[in-house]
């Protein structure tokens, strides 16, 4: 039996969907405006490492990047059942691209030393790339999965099922690796805790927190400032724009056979030009 692993869990503070963030004049998300919220896939992650955990033993550190209010999120992992929490905070990491990204969240997975396992979820839901995590495996130069559903570990060894087109592909890898965790997997159980305050009361004082929390910069962990950031981003957003402010209109077509409405669609777009009428020839 395993004495345990010692996992990661990347954690990202993202603008909740259920509010109006906004656009900045220079295209980016107006995040002051929105409120705040655990990035939903990075659950699918935590969750995964609790599994390991409760199978095999281990400590889950969790790690996020970004403005100090985001150590909101790593009481909320703590909450669930994480141990320790590292957040990286920098004001050279302002208008960070995944490359970027990836190099800066790389370097805290180095400052804490060995690391059997680094969980992130699929994506996140401001960004939707689904990239830092595969390029901090390049950086750790260790292995990954990708869209990872179920995972069991024996003698050192992963052995982890990745959603495909039309089913699942299974892998045998070594140990360390990466995993990136498909919101297919299962989702996160209930807190140990009843909420953040709940916490702080059951750890009695600040003291006790502030030996879980931890809060480093770029100098703490070692990394250059001109990688990260906008200096360290060579992703340049032509333009962004808010979805419904160009205008137009919608018709619904329902309650009719799916035959029917095709047919009112294809008229539809005939009676408006829309140059149905050669690719129908």
């Amino acid at each position: 039996m395993s004495k345990g692993f010692r996992m990661a869990v990347l954690v990202k503070q993202v603008p909740d969907t259920s509010s109006v963030a906004g656009v900045n004049p220079d295209g980016t998300v107006d995040r002051a405006r929105a409120k705040k919220m655990m990035n939903p896939y990075d659950k699918y992650a935590l969750q995964k490492a609790l599994e390991i955990k409760s199978a095999y033993g281990g400590e889950i550190i969790v790690i996020s990047m970004g403005p100090p209010p985001a150590i909101d999120i790593l009481y909320e992992a703590l909450e669930y059942g994480a141990d320790k929490g590292y957040l990286l905070t920098d004001k050279q990491l302002a208008a960070s691209d995944t490359l970027s990204t990836a190099y800066a969240l790389y370097n805290v997975i180095q400052f804490l030393g060995k690391v059997d396992i680094v969980f992130t979820g699929l994506q996140t839901t401001d960004g939707d790339t689904a990239q830092t995590g595969p390029q901090i495996a390049e950086r750790l130069d260790i292995p990954q999965v990708t869209y990872c559903e179920e995972l069991e570990i024996n003698n050192g060894r992963v052995r982890a099922s990745r959603v495909i087109e039309g089913g699942k592909q299974w892998l045998d890898l070594p140990l360390p690796c990466l995993i990136t965790v498909a919101n297919s997997a299962g989702k996160i159980g209930h807190k140990r805790f009843a909420n953040v305050y709940k916490m702080k009361e059951l750890l009695r004082d600040k003291e006790s927190l502030s030996k879980m929390v931890f809060v480093v910069s770029l100098a703490d962990i070692g990394a250059d400032p001109n990688l990260t950031g906008l200096a360290g981003s060579p992703t340049v957003v032509g333009k962004t724009w808010k979805l419904g402010e160009i205008g137009g209109s919608c018709v619904m077509f329902k309650g009719e056979s799916p035959a029917h409405e095709v047919e009112l669609l294809v008229n539809r777009l005939i009676e408006n030009h829309c140059g149905i009428e050669e690719l129908l020839k």
